[in-house]
């Protein structure tokens, strides 16, 4: 068949071919054109990982084998810019339209929006789907329209939405294959000669692809699902779903997750085993987080960046580079925390409970930046997922208005008597330590002289002495959140006395990364910073609002206080895009897709502040909201304020913040639009 009149679809996270909404569309369409486009440099800081790239190379593999028995291929570009090889794209096969399913991160919606914006003024079509999660951001509201500021009142919303989840997709019976014969695949580089010992062993453990996920899901939910409840914060046994990694790449569908888990629930019920509710309500609690990492991701788009409650930004991080390496090379001396450590660069997995132990050791314990630990895990692990890594590392962090207390430590050792109880994660993971008595595995310190020489153990030697002692660490977070309160008083006042141009240098002069990380950090004030870092100026564009004044910051430099903004304020994303306004905009785009080339990441500096931007997902011929392709309404900032008391469990999300309901005057997200946008 001709190219002509062919349909693109663009396969991103999403790489299945079943409940795939965009390839469903194509299908339905005609011709299809498979392309998968990849442009590491454009996610900036947010380069993939070592065990990522290896994911997605065997992902990709298997992805292409199934088009193939369906009578089509998987085109693979290796680009800078997604846009211009989108275009190069159509221009070699004809496509007249595009379908691709949306993506929630901050470089995903900018580029997304701009994708559509420059693909209508070239007379594409292109419609995009909700392939990724249960409900889109903008269908979960509070009653008043608002977005939702914690997970508790997100996720009960969810559960009463008056219509189910989009059943999933049957796979295509079959694909025709549009005339891709002028557009040839480049050859894709995943990993380098130093990475391709490490990775073969990742292949005895995992097993990517869309069928393989599909095996692990009906694994766990014909297994481990019916004791999860009883089970899951146990780490020296396989108690979990392994899903994650195939979720992040969109192997498997949510929305075949909840249904499949919703369906074993009503047989169970049926069946009148009554043990199986909590387990089934935890493990969708724990799908829960993940729709809710994208909510936030959505709402507060650089909630990656910046702690979501604006006093955080002036607690006193400890820059320690020394404290990072031990940490990462599981050298703390707390041997919970090591294990974990040593598994993640063995693996690139950790169980869920070990990265809370690790994360909330990294932030209250060493009190290192948390940006620093997020970054880390991004490298480091299979199932590294930006959304995800942000909600977990704000929750662990204090910085969110339903997160973990930042003044509550959580001591390793006793940590470990409950998810490691006889040692066995520790010794798998510290031979140095396997022949230490289960009494004495999660403190060494305090074993006899003559146990610790019987096990061959010298603390300090062979195994470290502990980096820093429980005890210490309480005080000197104490002082340090005194500190904080203090810097956040001074701050209010200034701005009460009409002086909030110039204050706050302090809490604006930049962390430098570890060098090794090559990551620049957010704005904090920091405590024993030896390192002399030139300040950065941030001259290029904002994250913008995704309205008719895209790339105008200076429009945004008069936004009210997020406290005295409202819902009705939200605009629509631009639906029809004719080729007049196309040529409008054409200067701005070229200049923005010159900073993309040029800066590596397509006009977003990460540094700069969350943005309060809009979805880049919206219908580009509809002016009504579908639940298809439909509208998307603007991001706009929540008018919430984070007065008010949290109540939950004690399961994460959703638990009290006791130093926050100290402290209610501080209880507003802080609104990105007040920060200076030269630095």
């Amino acid at each position: 068949m001709s190219g002509g009149g062919c349909s693109i679809v663009w396969f991103r996270r999403d790489l299945r071919v079943e409940d795939n909404p965009a390839l469903a569309a194509g299908v339905r369409a005609g011709a299809v054109i498979a392309v998968f486009i990849y442009a590491p440099e454009e996610e900036g800081h947010y380069y993939p990982g070592r065990v990522s790239r290896w994911w997605l190379k065997q992902s990709l593999a298997y992805l292409n084998s199934s088009l193939k028995s369906l009578g089509t291929s998987l085109i693979t570009k290796r680009s800078t810019d997604s846009i211009s090889s989108l275009l190069e794209v159509v221009k070699s096969t004809g496509a007249t339209q595009l379908f691709f399913n949306h993506l929630y991160d901050p470089i995903s919606l900018v580029r997304d929006h701009r994708t559509k914006e420059i693909l209508t003024a070239q007379g594409i079509s292109v419609r995009s789907f909700n392939a990724d999660l249960l409900y889109e951001p903008w269908e979960v509201n509070d009653d008043e329209g608002r977005p939702f500021t914690t997970f508790s009142a997100f996720w009960e919303k969810c559960l009463s939405m008056p219509y189910d989840p989009a059943a999933p997709l049957l796979p295509p019976k079959r694909i025709i294959s549009g005339d891709a014969s002028r557009c040839p695949s480049d050859n894709l580089v995943f990993e380098d000669e130093s990475e391709k010992g490490s990775n073969a062993l990742l292949a005895r453990a995992w097993s990517p692809g869309w069928s393989n996920a599909d095996k692990a899901l009906t694994t766990f939910v014909n297994g481990p699902l019916l004791e999860y409840s009883q089970n899951r914060r146990k780490a020296d046994s396989a108690t979990t779903s392994f899903l994650s990694p195939h979720l992040h790449f969109g192997e498997v569908s949510v929305r075949k997750v909840f249904h499949f888990v919703r369906i074993k629930q009503v047989l169970w019920a049926n069946e009148g085993i009554k043990a199986a509710e909590e387990s089934v309500n935890l493990f969708l609690k724990s799908i829960g987080l993940r729709e809710y990492s994208r909510y936030m991701s959505f709402n507060h788009p650089y909630s990656h960046e910046r702690p979501l409650l604006g006093h955080l930004r002036y607690f006193p991080w400890v820059v320690d580079e020394g404290y990072f390496k031990a940490w990462r090379q599981g050298r703390t001396g707390y041997p919970l925390v090591d294990a974990g450590m040593r598994e993640l660069w063995a693996t690139g997995w950790l169980h869920d409970r070990i990265r809370g132990v690790v994360s909330s050791f990294f932030v209250k314990v060493l009190q290192l930046p948390w940006r620093w630990g997020m970054k880390y895990f991004w490298d480091t692990l299979l199932d590294a997922d930006l959304e995800s890594d942000a909600l977990g590392w704000q929750y662990i962090s204090g910085t969110l208005p339903d997160g973990r207390e930042l003044d509550r430590i959580d001591n390793p050792q006793f940590v470990g008597y409950k998810c490691d109880p006889h040692g066995e994660y520790v010794r798998r993971w510290l031979p140095e330590l396997a022949r230490l008595p289960t009494e004495w595995i999660h403190h060494p310190w305090n074993a006899p002289e003559s146990v610790l020489e019987a096990a061959g153990i010298e603390l300090g030697s062979n195994y470290p002495l502990p980096i820093v002692e429980i005890d210490s660490a309480k005080v000197r977070l104490e002082q340090a959140l005194s500190q904080m309160w203090q810097n956040d008083a001074a701050a209010r006042a200034a701005i009460e006395n009409g002086m909030e141009e110039g204050h706050g240098d302090s809490a604006d002069s930049p962390i430098a990364f570890p060098q090794a990380m090559h990551m620049e950090m957010d704005h904090e004030p920091v405590r024993n910073n030896p390192v002399i870092v030139t300040v950065r100026r941030y001259e290029d564009q904002m994250v913008p609002s995704m309205t008719s004044s895209l790339f105008r910051p200076e429009d945004e430099e008069n936004s009210v206080d997020i406290r005295n903004s409202v819902v009705e304020s939200r605009a629509e994303v631009p639906t029809d895009i004719n080729v007049a306004e196309g040529h409008r905009r054409d200067t701005r785009d070229q200049a923005i897709m010159q900073t993309a080339r040029t800066n590596a990441t397509p006009h977003i500096n990460f540094a700069v502040g969350r943005r309060n931007s809009e979805d880049s997902t919206a219908e580009s011929s509809s002016s009504t909201r579908e639940r298809d392709g439909g509208v998307v309404p603007t991001w706009s900032p929540s008018s919430t304020n984070y007065s008010d008391q949290y109540v939950g469990d004690d399961n994460g999300i959703g638990t009290s913040s006791s130093y926050l309901q100290r402290h209610p005057q501080s209880h507003q997200l802080m609104n990105w639009q007040r920060l200076s946008q030269t630095g």
